[in-house]
């Protein structure tokens, strides 16, 4: 059984300053697990699949991107034996129904909008801290 503190978070974000309000966040919440970021869908599959990210992990991951947007990512991944276990919540600027719809069908396990920087966004990093304390997850994804 894993300890909370061991689940590592995979950033998936292209954009500087909403990496460094992730990193603001967990840092207040006093979130100390590692965190590892990819600046797009293509860099996350080659961490992912390179072992560049430890079992137990969590990908947090923006929809917006170059190269590998975030649902061609989750297309990749969930076609992928190795790697479709894998819980996934897209943290994204988009409010657009079809992107929330999609993003389901590839069964991420929550979708918030980055635009809720204040309390909304407090709440989801409280919401993820409390996830991984609470539900157990796999030691390998493989």
């Amino acid at each position: 059984m894993h300890n909370h503190k061991d689940v590592t978070l995979l950033l998936v974000e292209d954009d500087e300053v909403d990496a460094m309000t992730v990193r603001r966040g967990l840092s207040k919440h006093r979130i100390k697990n590692n965190l590892v970021r990819a600046k797009n869908g293509a860099e996350a599959l080659d961490i992912m699949a390179s072992g560049g990210v430890r079992s137990p992990y969590i990908v947090l991951l923006d929809l917006q991107m170059p190269k590998m947007n975030g649902l061609e990512f989750l297309k990749h991944i969930r076609s992928n034996d190795k790697l479709k276990e894998a819980v996934v919540f897209v943290l994204t600027t988009s409010k657009d129904e079809q992107d929330i719809l999609k993003s389901y069908t590839f069964n991420v396990a929550g979708y918030f909008v980055k635009d809720d920087v204040g309390s909304g966004f407090c709440k989801a990093i409280e919401m993820l801290d409390e996830y991984w304390k609470t539900v157990q997850l796999p030691c390998s994804i493989a």
